[in-house]
């Protein structure tokens, strides 16, 4: 199992559009879910106020890989989407496990 793990600052006042972004139902995991080896996605909300990671699950490295070359215009459209709601974005790594 592949989870790859993003950390986000999100501009105050833009929380509640970037939950639905990000969330379980958003636009990123609508996009996932459209590609084999997608398992899931959760998003976490800090104590710190405006601060996020995301952690999506995929079932295997290649599957993620496969899934990055496939959807690369669509995943850049709402990546632009989210930074227009974050003031930065930093990818924490990959795990397995």
């Amino acid at each position: 199992m592949l989870h790859v793990i993003w950390e986000y600052d999100v501009r105050a006042g833009d929380e509640a559009a970037f939950e639905r972004l990000y969330g379980p139902e958003g636009a990123w995991a609508a996009l996932f879910r459209e590609h084999e080896g997608f398992v899931d996605t959760q998003l976490l909300r800090s104590d710190r106020p405006g601060r996020y990671l995301t952690i999506d699950r995929w079932d295997s490295e290649a599957a993620y890989e496969a899934f990055l070359v496939r959807a690369r215009e669509r995943y850049a459209a709402i990546d632009a989407l989210g930074d227009a709601l974050t003031s930065s974005e930093t990818r924490i790594g990959r795990f397995f496990g």
